[in-house]
């Protein structure tokens, strides 16, 4: 068997996501090994090394997140607080799920190795551009660089509030989709745009000479 071998690289990462979420995300290496029952070294050969075997599950869990939520963004006939309120709903629930797999892919495999951390920020990436996206195309934000701004920003908001949301269990979860959504819902809103601030700028408070009163002349 080669490390290309797709049977094989499946069972080894099935391995790896039983391991992580018995023990956590301290999950060693040795102990993955030990639970597909080979070697590190043999672990290591099908993936190239550690950092392949991280980048795998990168790619694995988190575009298994964007196509689950891809529906949601894209649900026909359903109204902008609608899609927002299900695709966060439906985030939260995959990461409630599945804590220790999000905490060892986002915080420790991040941590330990460059390439992941930059595998990591291309996936959440390419989820910003799809949202930009579909906001622009279903006329949300007819600005398209203001819609790729917006998509970036909103993934980047919902991603940092689930990981502050998954150490304060006890802040109830409809609160924080909510408070999500209005955020959302707000950032699109035309009367937040520049044009309905007539273009972002406001005029420029007149000085006072020392001793004046407002509003009279010197």
């Amino acid at each position: 068997m080669t490390r290309r071998d797709p049977g094989r690289r499946r069972a080894l990462l099935d391995a790896a996501d039983r391991v992580i979420t018995r023990v956590g995300p301290e999950a060693s290496m040795a102990e993955i090994a030990a639970a597909a029952g080979i070697t590190k070294p043999v672990l290591y050969r099908h993936f190239g090394d550690k950092s392949g075997l991280y980048r795998a599950l990168a790619d694995r869990h988190v575009r298994t997140v964007i196509a689950q939520l891809r529906p949601h963004l894209t649900a026909p006939g359903a109204d902008l607080r609608a899609r927002a309120r299900a695709a966060i709903d439906g985030y939260l629930d995959l990461v409630s799920a599945n804590r220790d797999l999000y905490r060892f892919l986002f915080h420790r495999a991040g941590a330990e190795d460059t390439r992941v951390r930059s595998h990591m920020t291309a996936l959440v990436r390419g989820l910003g551009e799809e949202v930009g996206d579909v906001l622009a195309a279903q006329s949300a934000v007819p600005d398209p660089v203001r819609a790729q701004v917006l998509g970036h920003a909103f993934v980047g908001m919902v991603q940092a509030t689930a990981d502050w949301w998954l150490e304060h269990p006890e802040v109830d979860r409809e609160q924080v989709v909510e408070g999500l959504v209005d955020v959302v819902a707000a950032g699109v809103s035309p009367r937040t745009g520049r044009a309905a601030r007539g273009g972002g700028r406001t005029a420029a408070p007149q000085r006072t000479a020392p001793g004046s009163r407002p509003g009279t002349r010197r």
